[in-house]
């Protein structure tokens, strides 16, 4: 029987901290299972699939995200269908846009600039309310140390000793156009310390959990744990660096992402 398609982008935004990640797993609790049970009951069937612009790690949360919607046979009527979906999403998932495409349309290969930020603070604990925004170290840091390493990672690297286990065919060279520590004033909240920092790094794509690692290995150079040498051997390919501090991914944040035209 013929098969009437229809194809919708979507842009959602998150807060990963209850959730493993983006991609539908058995047994535990994903972005993508609550959002096909909210549009399975909004539709009223199950002839549809979702399709995200790239999966997050478990706890990552997302500011802003490309997902695009098939469905079969009968088409949405938009007029309505966004505060709909809003009202049956869980509160912690939102629905930003939704908008007709075609299905020369490619989610996954259309190019796409995304800025993730991290946030994190040092010194005194925080209030606990701040664990699924910010990462604290209770050790002072060097941040100008930070600041001048993360500026030594803008550019065209290869990046494999910050790619997770990666394959003799896994692409690791890499450009990163930002990358800098600056004193975050873009996430807030009465219960943040009164100074925190993020990392925001921005670029073309990363492998997984590089920005983690990247972070880790910052962490360690601002407490003392990595020295200068050491952390500048980790962006030269011909030296393999075994690096292991994988920092905790609730201070992540996908704070952006363009979809170039």
């Amino acid at each position: 029987m013929f098969r009437k398609r229809y194809y919708y982008l979507l842009k959602i935004q998150y807060l990963g901290f209850r959730y493993h990640g983006w991609q539908k797993q058995p047994g535990v609790l994903t972005v993508q299972r609550m959002m096909q049970r909210t549009f399975q009951y909004v539709l009223q069937h199950t002839d549809f699939k979702l399709l995200a612009a790239g999966r997050t790690d478990a706890k990552v949360s997302v500011n802003e995200t490309f997902v695009e919607l098939f469905v079969d046979h009968k088409p949405i009527d938009l007029t309505d269908f966004l505060p709909l979906l809003n009202k049956n999403l869980p509160q912690d998932i939102r629905a930003l846009y939704i908008k007709e495409t075609t299905k020369d349309f490619n989610i996954i290969q259309h190019p796409k600039i995304k800025e993730y930020v991290y946030l994190f603070s040092h010194g005194e604990k925080n209030h606990p309310f701040s664990a699924p925004f910010m990462v604290n170290s209770l050790e002072k840091l060097d941040i100008e140390l930070m600041q001048k390493a993360a500026r030594c990672m803008e550019g065209t690297h290869d990046f494999v000793n910050f790619t997770f286990k990666p394959k003799p065919e896994t692409q690791t060279i890499a450009t990163i156009t930002c990358c800098e520590i600056v004193r975050n004033d873009l996430y807030t909240a009465n219960f943040f310390p009164e100074e925190s920092f993020l990392l925001r790094v921005k670029g073309g794509g990363f492998k997984r959990h590089q920005i983690r690692l990247m972070m880790g290995a910052l962490f360690d150079l601002g407490e003392g744990v990595m020295d200068w040498p050491y952390f500048e051997k980790t962006l030269m390919a011909q030296d393999a660096v075994k690096l292991t501090h994988i920092a905790p991914a609730s201070g992540l944040i996908l704070h952006s992402l363009d979809l170039e035209e």
